[in-house]
């Protein structure tokens, strides 16, 4: 009587992947390396309006969909955290501003191909001295709109929670840098 020969496992993209990527590290384990990133803006209002407008940003995030953000970017050089809040500001918005106060500051991580970020955003309130809303001078055309929104709705304007509560800090410490607000 013949005996029947076992069949191999099936073979799937998965398994192969798999099997490749052990094959590799030996463990089936390989860390990403990690980069450190700092950004640093926050919240711009004209506090001569009662309504008390934020300048805020539209870009597309890597997956192609649209977000509403608080305008950010990376220090330059030697630029210090509020040097580069009040420039990138200016960059993505059109709006310059003088800071008034910190709002804190929010870390996150994410993922893209070869790496993984840890990005640290230091935010700051700040009061707008002049210009025009634009994102014609954003030097990385991140930007694709811009807006002015009513400090009360901003929150449910912007895309990301974290942000969302950096909104309502500053609606929380605005008044006491901007008396009669």
């Amino acid at each position: 009587m013949a005996h029947p020969v076992p069949s191999a496992p099936k073979r799937t993209p998965l398994t192969a992947s798999m099997a490749h990527a052990q094959a590799q590290t030996g463990s089936g384990h390989h860390p990403l390396p990690t980069v450190e990133e700092i950004s640093a803006g926050g919240v711009v209002i004209d506090t001569s309006l009662p309504s008390l407008p934020v300048a805020i940003i539209a870009r597309y995030n890597r997956g192609g969909r649209l977000e509403w953000c608080l305008p950010k970017g990376h220090p330059e050089g030697v630029e210090t955290n509020e040097e580069a809040a009040m420039r990138e500001i200016e960059e993505e918005t059109g709006i310059a501003g003088r800071i008034l106060a910190p709002l804190g500051s929010v870390d996150y991580w994410f993922t893209v191909t070869n790496y993984r970020v840890h990005k640290t955003v230091h935010h700051f309130l700040l009061r707008s001295t002049g210009g025009e809303l634009t994102i014609e001078n954003d030097p990385d055309h991140e930007a694709v709109d811009v807006a002015w929104v009513p400090l009360l709705d901003l929150g449910k304007r912007l895309s990301f929670p974290n942000e969302r509560r950096i909104a309502d800090l500053a609606r929380e410490v605005l008044p006491n840098y901007v008396p009669g607000i």
